[in-house]
C-alpha cells in the first residue's frame, strides 16, 4: 500500500513538473516579447535614430555590470525554490527580497527541507501568496490611498524607512535561511568571505564592488562543496 501511494505521489509529481516547465516556458517567452516591445518600438517607429552599434554598446555595458547575475541567480535560488516556483519568481521579480524570504518562511513554517516536494509545492504556495498580497497592497496602499498617505506620513519617517528598511528585512532572511537551511560549515564560510570582501578587497580595489556578491556567492558554493563533510553526506545516503 505504502509502495502504490509513493509511486503514485512520483507520478503526479512528474507530471506536475513536466506541465509547470512546459506552461512556465511558454510565459517566459511571452513576458519576453511584452518586454521588447517598448524598445523595438523605439528603436525602429520613434524616429530617435537608435543604431545597432548604440545597441550592443548599452548591452554590453549592462552585462559587464550584472551578466554574472545571470548564472549565479538561477544556481543560488533553484535548490530552494525548485523547477516550478523559479518560473513564478523570475517572471514576478523581487526575489531574494521577497519571493525568497517567503519561500523559506513557508518551508520553515511546515518543516519542509529545500529540495524536497514538500519544500518546492510550499515554495510553489508561498510565492503565489506573496504575490497576491502584493498587488492588493499595491492596489489599495497606492492606487487608491497612495497620494494621501505620503502626504500623511512625515518626511523624515520615509527617510529612515528607506534606509533601514531593506538591511532590516534582509538580516532577517539571512538569519531564517541559517536557522532552516542547518549548514555551520557552509553558514562560516559564507559570512567570512562576506566579510573579508567587504572590509578587505572591496577598500583595497573598489572595481571589485560590483561583481563583489557574486564572487562571495560562487567561492560560497564552492568551498563549500570542497570543504562539506563527506561522512555526514554518505551517513545521509545510506540512511534514505
Amino acid at each position: 500500500m505504502t509502495t502504490a501511494v509513493t509511486s503514485h505521489a512520483d507520478a503526479s509529481m512528474a507530471r506536475f513538473e513536466a506541465e509547470t516547465t512546459r506552461y512556465g516556458s511558454i510565459t517566459m517567452l511571452a513576458g519576453l516579447v511584452f518586454s521588447l516591445l517598448g524598445p523595438v518600438y523605439l528603436v525602429f517607429f520613434s524616429g530617435l535614430e537608435i543604431t545597432a552599434s548604440m545597441i550592443w554598446i548599452a548591452f554590453a555595458a549592462v552585462a559587464a555590470t550584472f551578466g554574472v547575475f545571470w548564472l549565479v541567480e538561477p544556481l543560488t535560488y533553484f535548490p530552494i525554490l525548485g523547477s516550478a516556483a523559479m518560473y513564478q519568481a523570475f517572471m514576478i521579480g523581487n526575489i531574494s527580497n521577497k519571493l525568497l524570504p517567503a519561500a523559506i518562511v513557508a518551508q520553515s513554517s511546515i518543516n519542509a527541507k529545500p529540495g524536497t516536494r514538500r519544500g518546492d509545492l510550499a515554495a510553489v504556495m508561498a510565492i503565489g501568496g506573496a504575490a497576491t498580497v502584493h498587488l492588493t497592497s499595491l492596489l489599495i496602499f497606492v492606487g487608491l490611498l497612495g497620494t494621501w498617505l505620503v502626504s500623511m506620513v512625515p518626511t523624515e519617517v520615509i527617510e529612515v524607512a528607506r534606509l533601514y528598511i531593506l538591511p532590516s528585512l534582509m538580516g532577517a532572511v539571512l538569519v531564517q535561511a541559517i536557522v532552516s537551511m542547518r549548514r555551520l560549515r557552509s553558514t562560516i564560510i559564507a559570512i567570512a568571505l562576506a566579510l573579508l570582501f567587504q572590509f578587505l578587497i572591496i577598500p583595497a580595489a573598489p572595481k571589485v564592488a560590483l561583481f563583489a556578491t557574486a564572487l562571495v556567492v560562487v567561492l560560497s558554493i564552492v568551498l563549500s562543496w570542497v570543504l562539506r563533510d563527506r561522512k555526514e553526506i554518505h551517513t545521509a545516503v545510506e540512511v534514505d
